[in-house]
């Protein structure tokens, strides 16, 4: 791209800029188009983090003293200086600096050109801050973290003032044996220097990492298979640290992986734990070298996950007796694996969640956070729920079925997920609101529609009222039946 052209779409950015930043959230208007749709959409992640445009540097999250550390435990150390050979001294020669993120996009490791170092330390761009798109908006490596691919950020395109002299870009590194993006790589410049076109080299280098971690994690499996059939009658199945299944299933009824649950602690932490298999039987994890040995045990049968989710009560999930409430988004995720119990994709969770304006990687964040409160209850490849489900709206479900019309009552305290915009769920509680109202209407009582008119659309439900009110004057529930009538 000319300057002539980076000059002329640097002046539609700033407009679209100063709209955004000071008008379009406050008043409601349409949002500009002049940005690219991938940067548009990082704007409005951005806004809705609550990042301020004025903002003037990244936070700093990290203790100094640790970094030593933590750079020491991060698996992209051994790969610093293939990552270094092949980005730094370009960013040197021409101006640049090569960064490199965990995960989250904390700042482990920096190379480069003095001078671009000196200006970085000013907007944090350096160890320890960190530049998810939740810290500080639109920025090559938030914004390649949080889409999951290599992208280029360029000048006016930040949402942060600050970072309008900067341009970047970044590329996610996978971890071939968590299946997790564990960093980034992103080489930074002012806006002038940095060419588009250096986010298919940092692309390059990351895939190049990614090359080498793989190479790694395949020296590792065949140590600790050489290990497991040096056992006599191989016992178990052999798994990696982080759940892979190495050895041991040769009928494939795992899957490639086995969910552990959580982040990745020492393998002895986790000896003696029982987990639910995605056929729903359960096993014991023993801690083998460096990996697991998986024991099952058909006997033992998992936990039951309890949901509730009817009624104006907020959602719960209960793992045998342990319940905890659930924020509305991972209670819509819980409902559409029940309704759908062969499992979903995440582009299948997201569309229905969200329709055509759906982000799968949103839902991969989810269900990672989902799964730090319920483990093992949540399968993947697809999504779906490995153990048994009880559901309360699962039972009235049933019960439209049934001769029993007290028991309905009793089951339904109201409508399903009443504040949810999911396309589907709205579906389910829209049918199965009718359906209720209608069984009632037709085979209840006074005793069940009385327990209908305590539901949030029972209350005003003119037809329900007229029976309860036609109850003999000194019911109580007549009396309160027609002044809800007259009201």
């Amino acid at each position: 791209m000319s300057y002539a052209h980076l000059d002329a779409y640097s002046r539609l950015l700033r407009g679209a800029h100063e709209t955004v930043a000071t008008s379009a959230v406050a008043t409601g208007r349409a949002w500009p188009e002049s940005p690219r749709h991938l940067i548009k959409a990082s704007w409005r992640r951005s806004l809705d983090a609550g990042i301020d445009p004025e903002g003037k540097s990244a936070p700093l999250v990290c203790d100094p003293a640790s970094i030593r550390d933590i750079r020491a435990a991060h698996p992209l150390q051994p790969l610093l200086p293939l990552l270094a050979q092949t980005l730094s001294g370009l960013a040197d020669e021409t101006g640049h600096i090569m960064i490199v993120t965990d995960g989250d996009g904390r700042v482990l490791w920096r190379e480069g050109n003095h001078a671009v170092l000196s200006s970085a330390d000013h907007i944090g761009l350096a160890a320890g801050h960190q530049w998810g798109e939740q810290n500080v908006g639109t920025n090559g490596i938030g914004t390649a973290l949080a889409t999951g691919r290599p992208v280029h950020v360029y000048s006016e395109e930040h949402l942060m003032r600050v970072l309008h002299i900067w341009s970047c870009s970044a590329a996610p590194i996978t971890d071939p044996d968590s299946g997790r993006v564990i960093g980034c790589v992103d080489v930074s410049g002012t806006a002038r220097t940095l060419h588009p076109a250096t986010v298919a080299l940092v692309a390059a280098t990351a895939k190049l990492a990614e090359t080498q971690l793989a190479l790694r994690m395949h020296e590792r499996d065949e140590r600790l298979r050489r290990r497991f059939e040096s056992l006599r009658g191989r016992p178990g199945i052999l798994l990696s640290s982080t759940g892979r299944v190495i050895s041991g299933d040769p009928a494939g009824g795992l899957g490639d992986r086995v969910h552990l649950g959580g982040p990745f602690p020492p393998v002895t932490e986790r000896a003696g734990r029982r987990l639910s298999l995605r056929d729903g039987t359960a096993a014991l994890l023993e801690p083998f070298s460096d990996g697991y040995l998986l024991r099952p045990t058909p006997s033992a049968a998992p936990p039951t996950l309890t949901l509730s989710l009817l009624g104006e009560r907020n959602p719960t999930a209960a793992i045998g007796d342990d319940e905890r409430p659930l924020s509305l988004r991972h209670a819509e995720i819980l409902a559409l694996l029940t309704l759908h119990p062969h499992g979903l994709t995440a582009e299948q969770l997201s569309f229905h969640l969200y329709g055509d304006a759906g982000n799968p990687v949103t839902i991969r964040a989810e269900i990672h956070r989902l799964r730090g409160q319920l483990g093992e209850a949540i399968a993947a490849k697809p999504y779906r729920l490995a153990c048994p489900v009880e559901a309360d709206f699962m039972t009235v479900r049933r019960l439209l079925t049934s001769d029993d019309p007290a028991g309905l009552a009793r089951a339904y305290p109201g409508p399903l997920l009443s504040r949810s915009e999911s396309p589907e769920i709205r579906r389910e509680r829209d049918e199965l609101e009718a359906q209720v109202r209608a069984f009632l209407l037709r085979r209840g009582g006074p005793d069940e529609l009385w327990v209908y008119a305590q539901t949030c659309n029972g209350r005003d439900d003119y037809e329900v009222l007229e029976r309860l009110a036609a109850l003999p004057a000194g019911d109580l529930r007549s009396v309160a039946a027609r002044s809800r009538l007259l009201l």
